[in-house]
């Protein structure tokens, strides 16, 4: 049988051999506390890879070491990332499996060591610190570090870019009211908030021509913040300076009550690809083939972001294929067990 979920999807240069992406999940194994693919990183990775995953989407990986959200996150804030970054990229696509990398910078809500930084000086919650007010010129050096991550993410041959604009991180922090105050350019008005990112994705492109996705928070669950339709507008913006997906998520710029459920933030995904014209992904609590195949058939969403599922099941698209009763390749050295 035929399945929109194992049908091969192409973005701008890269063409992906099904709809599969693993989302990017923090994995906080840098144990020498420098940024640098360990050990672990090989075997996660690569292992979705043989699983048969399409895309594999690495975790959000610091532009800065202040930019991290804890300090056993992935960097990529240095050249002496590359080399261990390439050799990731190398393991999983021996694999047959596309690269992506999620670059990011955690804002107020990073954990490290010394000050950090923010839009506005407001705590996430009581019991984080109080972040440093950026100045212009740390806004201008933050744009340059994710343009230098860009540049390195080419170099060490991934296939995609995601910039991290969700869950309360600092891209985030600047597109919401919410944690944004602030009364110059970079503050107010939606145009205002929605700068930085401007400024980011131009300086991206700069440095790297291929697919470029823009991981986003589309609710803050907050009566007082931005929803879906808010991040239509945004998304236009974005298609217009050369987006090619929108990964939609949602929550964590302000604490609050999410009521969460299978599929819960999809709608939030149609909104914003019927409302902007532009390709998405749909990620949260998707768990099944069938739940899968619905989001793609029905045009809800363009690829199926997983993340705690690959986690419980490196080998989920042969679940899901065989939920689907439809076969897909297996890795030849598991030819004799694949299908049984």
């Amino acid at each position: 049988m035929s399945t929109a979920l194992f049908s091969p999807y192409t973005i701008k240069n890269v063409t992906l051999k099904n709809r599969v992406v693993m989302a990017p999940m923090c994995m906080y194994s840098c144990h020498n506390q420098d940024g640098m693919v360990e050990n672990w990183h090989r075997t996660h990775y690569t292992s979705r890879a043989v699983g048969q995953t399409g895309l594999i989407m690495l975790e959000a990986t610091a532009v800065t070491p202040q930019g991290r959200i804890s300090n056993k996150d992935l960097g990529i804030w240095s050249d002496e990332h590359v080399e261990g970054l390439r050799e990731l990229v190398a393991l999983i696509k021996e694999q047959g499996a596309k690269t992506a990398i999620q670059i990011a910078h955690a804002g107020r809500k990073s954990m490290t060591d010394g000050d950090i930084i923010a839009p506005s000086a407001i705590a996430f919650n009581d019991s984080m610190k109080t972040p440093v007010e950026m100045s212009v010129q740390d806004i201008n050096d933050t744009v340059e570090a994710f343009k230098q991550g860009a540049r390195r993410a080419k170099e060490a041959g991934f296939d995609i870019i995601e910039l991290h604009g969700a869950h309360g991180y600092l891209v985030n922090e600047f597109l919401s009211p919410l944690s944004n105050r602030r009364e110059d350019e970079y503050g107010g008005s939606k145009e205002n908030q929605y700068r930085f990112l401007r400024e980011i994705i131009d300086a991206v492109k700069k440095v790297w021509s291929g697919p470029l996705l823009v991981r986003v928070s589309a609710s803050d669950w907050d009566e007082n913040g931005l929803t879906p339709e808010d991040y239509v507008l945004y998304a236009r913006w974005m298609k217009e300076q050369g987006v090619d997906l929108i990964d939609v998520s949602s929550g964590a710029v302000v604490p609050a009550r999410i009521n969460v459920y299978p599929g819960y933030q999809v709608g939030m995904a149609e909104t914003i690809r019927k409302g902007a014209e532009i390709p998405v992904g749909a990620v949260g609590l998707i768990t099944s083939g069938i739940q899968a195949e619905e989001i793609l058939q029905n045009h809800r969403a363009d690829l199926i972001f997983l993340a705690r599922e690959l986690l419980r099941d490196p080998y989920w698209p042969r679940t899901a294929a065989k939920e689907l009763k439809t076969e897909i390749e297996s890795p030849v050295q598991y030819e004799r067990g694949w299908n049984s």
